[in-house]
């Protein structure tokens, strides 16, 4: 009974990928947006982008409606299974979504212009299970949105638009079949085919610069600022620590977002609120991926206090210079009398 137990522990990884997946791994999330703007029955601009967590991959041109690529090895990664045949029928998809927009909008007797949007794409977990999603915007409110699990499209607001295209798309037994195949095993297969050409873009990795600064809004209160900028890529912790101990979450602690730099990382800011002279020290603790199990932390050094330290220097050293010059004058003065003295006797 050994061999059997033997051959089921080497082909359990195989059996339960997730099982052996690495616990810090992220979740990698492919999404298309797009924008639609159609003034009237004649004219329709189009913009949109597609993304990898937060790398681009490629950008539909307005003008013609062309696919612009970002990275050589996005273009070729596309040219691989239905990726390439989705892209050479896009034209054809954008062209049917404007008329059927227009159909819907003619039903329901929309006003025009329409601003439609598009958020479609699928999350793809390290132990390769996934799930799609497909939401629909119109004049920046929540429309439609494609339930995965139902094969239904569901009418996100209360409104004639709404129910009329959820029940019209839900009719169509051919495009739904084609999202659930879209969204579930081409998206899948892309996010696997991109991330083997554009590894060394995708898994790129600067680390963080972390700095603390104060600022005194008011005489009875001081904010401690930690700056952190340079990281890549977004996820990241930041945390303070009054005497060793993390601050938890409250109304003296304010953390912005994360916002992108120009040169394609990112920063944010944490301030804490504290009572001037309250007796605490404090330190701005940062963890990022590209620091492995190390932590940046930068301790609040109270400059407030160096101006007070260095006017008691000034104090003790100009007290010391005074002392040392009077008994230098005090010795001279005994010289002189002493010389004075010598010279009355010798006369």
């Amino acid at each position: 009974m050994q061999p059997p137990r033997l051959l089921l522990l080497l082909f359990l990884p195989l059996l339960l990928p997730g099982m052996w997946a690495d616990p810090e791994a992220e979740p990698q999330v492919l999404q298309l947006l797009q924008t639609s703007f159609i003034t009237n029955f004649s004219s329709a601009e189009m913009s949109g982008v597609a993304l990898l967590g937060d790398v681009p991959i490629f950008a539909l041109d307005p003008a013609n409606w062309s696919i612009h690529f970002h990275w050589p090895w996005a273009r070729q990664a596309t040219a691989e299974g239905d990726a390439e045949k989705i892209k050479s029928h896009s034209k054809l998809f954008l062209r049917n979504m404007v008329r059927y927009v227009h159909e819907m909008a003619q039903q329901v007797q929309c006003n025009y212009p329409l601003v439609v949007q598009i958020r479609a794409g699928c999350v793809l977990h390290p132990n390769r299970t996934s799930w799609g999603f497909m939401d629909v915007g119109e004049g920046g409110r929540d429309l439609i949105a494609f339930e995965m699990e139902r094969q239904h499209w569901e009418p996100r607001q209360s409104s004639p638009l709404a129910e009329l295209v959820s029940k019209s798309l839900t009719s169509k037994k051919a495009i739904t079949a084609f999202m659930e195949h879209l969204l579930s095993i081409s998206c899948q297969s892309y996010i696997l085919t991109l991330c083997r050409y554009g590894r060394a873009d995708l898994e790129r990795q600067e680390p963080p610069v972390a700095t603390v600064f104060s600022r005194t809004p008011k005489p009875d209160q001081l904010l401690l600022v930690c700056r952190v900028t340079g990281f890549y890529p977004r996820s990241i912790s930041v945390a303070w620590l009054q005497d060793g101990q993390e601050v938890l979450p409250g109304p003296a602690l304010n953390t912005s977002a994360i916002l992108p730099n120009a040169d394609l990382t990112y920063q944010l800011r944490s301030i804490l609120a504290v009572a001037p002279h309250d007796g605490h020290s404090y330190a701005c603790r940062v963890r990022h991926r590209s620091l492995g199990t190390r932590s940046l932390l930068i301790p609040w050094e109270n400059h407030s206090i160096a101006p007070t330290v260095g006017i008691a220097i000034a104090v003790l050293l100009l007290l010391a210079t005074a002392s040392a010059g009077g008994f230098w004058w005090w010795k001279r003065r005994k010289g002189e009398e002493a010389t004075w003295e010598i010279q009355e006797f010798i006369i």
